[in-house]
Formats: C-alpha cells, structure tokens, sequence
C-alpha cells in the first residue's frame, strides 16, 4: 500500500507545509499510515485512505504548526485525538516535546497506544478520558485541536490547563476561526492559510 512513499516522495510532498523531514521521521510516517489503514479497515479513524492525500491532510496539515509556533520542547496536549492527529505527527517530529493524546473513545486510544508502541514514541502517552476530567497539575505550554466538538467548552478548558503564555494551535475552517476569534479572554493571531486545503486555517491564541 505505501510502496509509492519514498522517503523523497514524503519530503516534497511535505515541503509546502515548511517542514524538513528525516529519513528517520519518513519510516515513522510509513510506519504509522501502514497501521492506520489497517485498523481503518475495523473502525473509522479517517475517511481518507489515499496514502499521499493522508500525507497532505494529516501529516502535513499537522506538522504546518512546527513552522508557525516556536515548539523546539515544553508539554502539549492534544484533546479529542482521534487518529493522533496533530499530537503523533508532532511528537514524532519534535522529539524534545511532551506530547499527551486526550481521546475519551476506547478504539481510538487503543490504537493510539498500539501506533505509540510499535512506532517507540518515548515522548507521547495516552490519556483515555474526557478532557474536563483530567486531573494533572502540571500545565501546558500548548493545546492543540483539529476536531472540536463545543468550542466554549474547548476554551474554558484550556484557559486553566495552559502555563502563563501558553497557546492554543487550533485547525479550523475559516468561518469556525472567525466566530472563535471573537471569544472574550483570549487573544488570537490572524488566521494562517493551510497550503493546498479549502478555506481550512492555523489559528494561534493565548488566555488574557
């Protein structure tokens, strides 16, 4: 199925989103699509099954965020992970990064646990539960997003789980990022057009 993802395959089809990938990176990512196709195939992880068009939407749309926002380390979660998009691209790219998946679906953290098991990502873990009931004290440097269920409470969420300055990394569609650019308390960013995607935008913001 990936026997067209060369390692140069990956890097040019990954350059428009300004990212440099390593051939150590590149079979991870092979890696990682041969075991989401697989389990696609039991439960519904993604609706995309096209290994160059999983490279744009997922791992490139993901991996667009290490341009825009300075996260060379520090602690990032990832709520409503799904597949372990942005949060697996991320801590495979960013080894200094301590990436936390929130996914409250049993399948779906089963899976992400298995991709982070045979992938050897020593700097991501698991968290099955909703992301109101998580209980650590120790704050993030970044929340990130891609599938946001109540934008509200998304928000509330993250006003208390981020470290003074931290910032949300949101993927959105243009519309969505407008109505939440206007939420009282935070302070955002221009919306960042995502390469080769239909109205879809970075959002990056911080709690006042």
């Amino acid at each position: 199925m990936n026997e067209s993802l060369s390692n140069s395959t990956i890097a040019e089809t990954l350059r428009p989103y300004g990212v440099a990938i390593s051939p150590a990176v590149s079979d991870s990512i092979r890696a990682y699509i041969s075991l989401l196709l697989r389990w696609n195939a039991k439960i519904s992880l993604t609706t995309v099954v096209d290994p160059v068009e999983i490279l744009k939407f997922h791992f490139g749309e993901s991996l667009f965020a290490v341009s825009k926002v300075p996260m060379s380390n520090g602690r990032l979660a990832d709520v409503g992970s799904g597949a372990g998009f942005p949060g697996l691209p991320l801590a495979i790219s960013v080894p200094a990064l301590e990436v936390v998946l929130l996914e409250s679906n049993l399948k779906k953290s089963t899976f992400l646990s298995e991709v982070i098991r045979q992938l050897k990502i020593q700097n991501a873990s698991v968290w099955r539960d909703r992301m109101e009931n998580w209980q650590e004290r120790e704050a993030f440097d970044f929340v990130t997003a891609r599938a946001l269920g109540s934008h509200d409470e998304f928000l509330k969420w993250s006003s208390g789980a981020l470290k003074p300055n931290g910032k949300a990394i949101l993927w959105l569609g243009d519309r969505d990022a407008s109505v939440i650019s206007t939420a009282a308390g935070w302070s955002w960013g221009s919306q960042i057009p995502i390469p080769d995607s239909e109205r879809r935008v970075l959002l990056i913001g911080s709690p006042q």
